[in-house]
């Protein structure tokens, strides 16, 4: 789909919620990637919400910094790390994803996007989502830095390839969430799309990755907008049959 054969009115525009990583939030999330934003904001809009709990100081002693949040917690110390595996805990994820449910419904959003911890939920709301354990129906989804959850309670998220269109997005000299963790969690979608980069741990938005984003959001709102458009016709074509009924 070219460009230029769009003409893209704001509100014709994909909705895109958006998950911060551990130790962030909505508004520095954000920030980081202001520059991402403006290679696609010919086709999407975006909403950064932050997390309710609150992470735990990096220092014994120190307070807590409330700008740095977590959307759950997988270490019996109540912190959490991204490789850590094997029967860890998820202290808070249920008020977490019932937060999420509750922004998604109260808009009208088509797409979600998260970044290393937020990758990690939005893989697990896909997974739940094709299950229907949650009202979160996203046509999509965006995932940087991205691993599997290795709370025992998220295992069966993983069980069936997830089938929802994806995109990912991992630094290959990532020492916080090494590759392979990035390449585990691709793997779980069927048919994802990804680029990769040589830098580390971080959301990337340079010249070698804008037209891989641009692509990706260009398909994604060419296929919303047809079956938008489908739907439509498909209701006008009903109640012009219903009225030629009545009619005779």
């Amino acid at each position: 789909m070219g460009q230029n054969k769009l003409k893209i009115q704001d509100a014709d525009k994909l909705n895109i919620l958006c998950l911060h990583g551990y130790r962030q939030n909505g508004d520095g999330f954000r920030s980081k990637t202001g520059s991402f934003r403006k290679f696609v904001k010919n086709y999407a809009n975006f909403t950064y919400i932050t997390a309710d709990h609150f992470a735990k100081p990096l220092n014994e002693g120190d307070e807590i910094d409330e700008n740095q949040r977590s959307w759950w917690f997988n270490k019996e110390d109540g912190s959490f790390k991204g490789t850590n595996e094997n029967s860890a805990p998820a202290v808070g994820f249920q008020e977490s994803l019932k937060l999420v449910e509750k922004v998604w419904n109260e808009g009208n959003f088509q797409g979600i996007l998260g970044f290393s911890q937020g990758a990690c939920f939005v893989s697990l709301i896909c997974s739940m989502s094709e299950r229907n354990l949650t009202a979160i129906k996203p046509r999509f989804a965006m995932l940087a830095a991205g691993f599997r959850s290795g709370s025992l309670v998220h295992r069966g998220c993983y069980e069936n390839k997830i089938t929802i269109p994806s995109l990912h997005v991992y630094g290959m000299n990532d020492e916080i969430i090494p590759n392979t963790y990035s390449e585990k969690l691709r793997d779980a979608f069927e048919a994802p799309q990804f680029i990769t980069h040589e830098g580390g741990h971080y959301f990337p938005a340079t010249a070698n990755e804008k037209q891989t984003y641009i692509n990706f959001f260009q398909d994604q709102l060419q296929a919303y907008l047809e079956d938008r458009e489908m739907k439509v016709n498909g209701v006008t074509t009903q109640n012009e049959a219903e009225e030629e009924e009545v009619e005779s």
